[in-house]
């Protein structure tokens, strides 16, 4: 077989293994993160409920939770002088990592999915570009007129949306965001994407949905709006009985949940209405329990098959999405909670679950049968990556060897010319000679 085949069918076979090991990353432990504004960030194993790592020095304020990649963890920290920061933590220490002071107090968060970069919404209304993990401030956008209340990131990275106080949403590229190198830049009239208005009160969450297509908001006013987000338009509306302060989609874009202030969660169908529809409302369904408090915040868990809940009560509560039921009850260590954010792919098989300081085996056997059979998949991924490795070395030892003999192939053909050159040489001098 000729060697360009050869080393096209090892790339495509290099190529489908690097595919598997991704779409086994996917099946990773799950970890919960909970911040506050009164006590510490805390990360529970969702299976069993136990507390597996606490993370101090921030004063967290609503939605002022994300991730940053893999490896970070990002807080808004208020501190008791009003000054606006963002505390950035690994997974292996408890303690700040980093300590990144902004100009003005900020609340919202949200980050790039390779943690290159933090969004940051702030209370004039503007939204900071920091560049992680210096901590830069590259760029400054001026979205909204009154505080930034939410941020969100669409699930290709290309998008950031963020809602307003003042009941407004705008929509910009991340990459002109990010595009600065320094330096406070005034932002051109034409560049946002979107900017949507149809909220009377305060934008308090928004989703989008897997093909970007469909936009949900949520606002203290009670309703959940639907937009295009490729035309720019609004859908339709669905109304609930009191102020919404949280969403979550599952993952078939089917049915979309809304944190309620009265302590429910309500589900309704993403469907928009059909024109004999129009004038009704959509139905809304609110699941029996409820929280003792105002549910702050929603994500989903286990590919969709459960969803967690956080409180302003402190409680965190894990759900069997199919029936609407209370599956587990998490440790109430918070007089209130404002964020909760899913950290997935944070686990590895090698004794530790990313640095948390805790034994990957025995957080198997106290998280039950559940995370035991998700862990699994690490066991295989960890083997692929390493015969990845491997490949990836044979790859380079090939390369070396073919430019060796592409080398030694060159050399001989220099010889041959040059005994060529020298032979017809020669051959004209002797000639001369004879004919003497």
């Amino acid at each position: 077989m000729p060697f360009c085949c050869s080393f096209l069918l090892f790339h495509f076979h290099v190529s489908c293994s690097a595919y598997s090991y991704l779409k086994m990353a996917s099946f990773l432990p799950e970890i919960v993160l909970t911040s506050s504004p009164d006590g510490p960030i805390i990360a529970y194993d969702p299976h069993s409920g136990a507390i597996i790592a606490h993370f101090t020095g921030s004063r967290s304020p609503p939605k002022g939770l994300t991730l940053a990649g893999k490896s970070l963890i990002a807080a808004s920290h208020i501190s008791a002088a009003g000054a606006g920061s963002v505390n950035l933590y690994n997974w292996w220490s408890s303690a700040v990592f980093n300590h990144l002071p902004l100009p003005e107090p900020v609340a919202p968060l949200a980050a790039t999915l390779d943690g290159a970069y933090l969004f940051a919404g702030g209370i004039s209304g503007h939204v900071f570009a920091i560049s992680l993990p210096s901590g830069r401030t590259i760029q400054t956008l001026p979205a909204h007129s009154k505080s930034v209340s939410c941020l969100e990131i669409n699930d290709d990275g290309s998008l950031l949306v963020s809602g307003g106080d003042d009941g407004s949403i705008v929509v910009a590229p991340i990459f002109q965001l990010v595009a600065a190198s320094s330096g406070r830049i005034k932002i051109p009239g034409n560049f946002v994407s979107h900017c949507f208005v149809g909220h009377a009160s305060s934008v308090t969450a928004i989703r989008i949905g897997s093909c970007n297509s469909t936009m949900i908001s949520c606002s203290a006013d009670g309703t959940c709006k639907f937009w295009s987000l490729p035309r720019g338009l609004p859908l339709h509306t669905v109304a609930l009985p009191c102020p919404v302060a949280g969403l979550a989609i599952d993952p078939t874009d089917s049915h979309f949940y809304a944190a309620g202030s009265d302590g429910s969660i309500y589900i309704a169908a993403m469907k928009s209405p059909s024109r004999k529809q129009t004038k009704q409302s959509l139905q809304v369904m609110k699941w029996q329990e409820k929280h003792g408090g105002a549910v702050v915040s929603l994500a989903m868990l286990n590919q969709g098959r459960n969803l967690v809940s956080g409180s302003e009560d402190g409680s965190v509560w894990i759900w069997e999405a199919g029936k609407g039921q209370v599956m587990t009850v998490l440790g109430n260590e918070m007089v209130g909670i404002s964020h909760l954010v899913v950290a997935r792919g944070v686990a590895n098989s090698r004794g530790s679950s990313a640095g948390l300081g805790i034994d990957m085996e025995e957080w198997r056997e106290k998280s039950g049968l559940g995370a035991r059979e998700m862990s699994r998949p690490v066991r295989k991924m960890e083997e692929m990556k390493e015969k990845l490795g491997v490949a990836v070395k044979d790859r380079s030892r090939a390369i070396d060897i073919l430019e060796s003999a592409i080398g030694a192939y060159e050399r001989l053909l220099e010889l041959i010319l040059k005994e060529a050159k020298g032979g017809g040489t020669g051959n004209s001098k002797s000639g001369g000679k004879e004919s003497m």
